[in-house]
C-alpha cells in the first residue's frame, strides 16, 4: 500500500485543458477580467457588422477586369480602376513603350534591398555594390548608352520615382543626421553653433515649406539659363529635413551611453575618429533603432508630399488616373491599393528593424 501511494504521488498531474494551448491563451487573454471580456464581446460584435459586408463588397461583388461603364452597375468594389490603369498608376508618363526599363530598375532595387537585410553580406563589397547599382539603374532609367532612347527626368513619374526620392532620400539623410548629431556635440563652437542652428531651423517649419522654397525660391537666386532639376530639388530637401531629425535621435543615443565608455576608449589611446567609429556609435546607434526606423517610416510616406509641388509620384499617378471621367467615383478602390503598396513599404522597414534589434541583443 506504501508503494502504490509512492506510486501515484510521483505521477505529474497535467494542467487543465482551459489552462494551456489556444484556450488558455483566450482565457488568459481576452477574457481575464470582465471588463476585458466585454471589450472582446464589443470588438467580435464590431467585426461581425464589418467584415462579412467589406468581403461582400471587395470579394464577392467585385469586378476586376471590365470598363468604366461596367464598373457603375456592378454591386461592388470596381477594381479594375486599378487593374485597367496599372501601367499609368506604376509608371505615369514614362513612355509606354519602354516601360520595361524602370520595371528592371525596381527589379534590381528590390534585389539590393532583399540582398543587404542579411547581416552576413554587409562587407565592402555590398558597400561598392550599391553605388554600382545605383548608377546602372539611373543608366537605364536615363538611356542614351547601348541603344537606349533618352528619357527625360521629367517623364519620371509612378512608384518609380517614389522609391527614387525615398530610397536615395534615407540613405543620404543617415549619415548626415549622424554626423549633425556629432557636430552639435563637438567641443569645437562653431561646429556645434553651426549644428544647433541647421536642426532647430529645419525642424522648425514643415517638409511642405522646404518643398516649395526647392520647387519655386531656389531657381530664382540662379542666373540666367541656368537650371536644376526639380526631381533633384525636391530630393535634396526630403534629405535635409530628414537628416535634421535623425541627428536628434542620434544625438539622444550619443547622451545614452555612459561616461565611462569614453574613458574607456581614451585611456586605450584611440583617437576621437577611432573612439567615434569604435566604441561609441555602434552602441548609440543600436539604442536607437526604434526612433529611428519612425523617422525613416515617416519620411517614406512623406514623399506623396511632392505632389503639391507637380511632381507624379505613385499618388499623382493614381489622381490623375481618377481624373478621368470613366472612372470616377471610384477612388476607394483605387486609394486602397496605393495604401497596400505604402504599407507593404512600411512594414518591410519595421519587421526588418526588429529583426536587427534581435541580432544585435547583447
Amino acid at each position: 500500500m506504501e508503494k502504490s501511494a509512492e506510486t501515484v504521488g510521483s505521477v505529474d498531474l497535467k494542467p487543465p485543458a482551459s489552462d494551456v494551448g489556444a484556450l488558455g491563451w483566450i482565457k488568459t487573454n481576452l477574457f481575464n477580467t470582465p471588463f476585458n471580456s466585454f471589450l472582446t464581446l464589443l470588438i467580435l460584435l464590431c467585426l461581425y457588422k464589418t467584415v462579412p459586408p467589406f468581403i461582400k463588397w471587395a470579394f464577392l461583388g467585385g469586378v476586376w477586369f471590365t470598363n468604366g461603364a461596367q464598373c457603375k452597375v456592378a454591386e461592388g468594389a470596381c477594381w479594375s480602376v486599378v487593374t485597367q490603369n496599372l501601367r499609368f498608376i506604376l509608371f505615369g508618363f514614362y513612355p509606354y513603350e519602354q516601360q520595361w526599363r524602370p520595371a528592371v530598375a525596381i527589379v534590381l532595387l528590390i534585389g539590393f534591398l532583399l540582398y543587404s537585410r542579411e547581416r552576413r553580406h554587409w562587407n565592402r563589397k555590398l558597400l561598392v555594390a550599391w553605388p554600382l547599382g545605383l548608377a546602372v539603374m539611373g543608366f537605364i532609367m536615363r538611356g542614351g548608352i547601348f541603344g537606349l532612347p533618352v528619357v527625360e527626368t521629367t517623364k519620371w513619374s509612378g512608384i518609380i520615382l517614389t522609391l527614387l526620392l525615398a530610397i536615395f532620400g534615407l540613405t543620404a539623410a543617415y549619415p548626415l543626421g549622424v554626423l549633425l548629431a556629432l557636430g552639435r556635440r563637438s567641443q569645437l563652437p562653431a561646429i556645434k553653433m553651426l549644428s544647433v542652428i541647421y536642426i532647430e531651423l529645419i525642424r522648425g517649419v514643415p517638409l511642405i515649406s522646404l518643398l516649395f522654397m526647392a520647387s519655386v525660391m531656389f531657381p530664382l537666386f540662379l542666373p540666367e539659363g541656368i537650371t536644376v532639376d526639380k526631381i533633384l530639388r525636391a530630393q535634396v530637401a526630403i534629405i535635409l529635413f530628414t537628416a535634421a531629425y535623425i541627428a536628434e535621435v542620434v544625438r539622444g543615443g550619443l547622451q545614452a551611453i555612459p561616461k565611462g565608455q569614453y574613458e574607456a576608449a581614451e585611456s586605450l589611446g584611440l583617437d576621437y575618429y577611432q573612439k567615434m567609429r569604435l566604441i561609441i556609435l555602434p552602441q548609440a546607434l543600436k539604442i536607437v533603432i526604434p526612433p529611428t526606423v519612425s523617422i525613416l517610416i515617416s519620411a517614406f510616406k512623406d514623399t506623396s508630399l511632392v505632389v503639391i509641388i507637380g511632381l507624379f509620384d505613385l499618388l499623382k499617378t493614381t489622381q490623375v488616373t481618377l481624373s478621368n471621367p470613366e472612372w470616377m467615383g471610384f477612388s476607394a478602390e483605387a486609394y486602397l491599393f496605393i495604401s497596400l503598396v505604402y504599407f507593404a513599404g512600411c512594414f518591410s522597414m519595421s519587421n526588418f528593424s526588429r529583426r536587427l534589434e534581435d541580432e544585435l541583443r547583447t
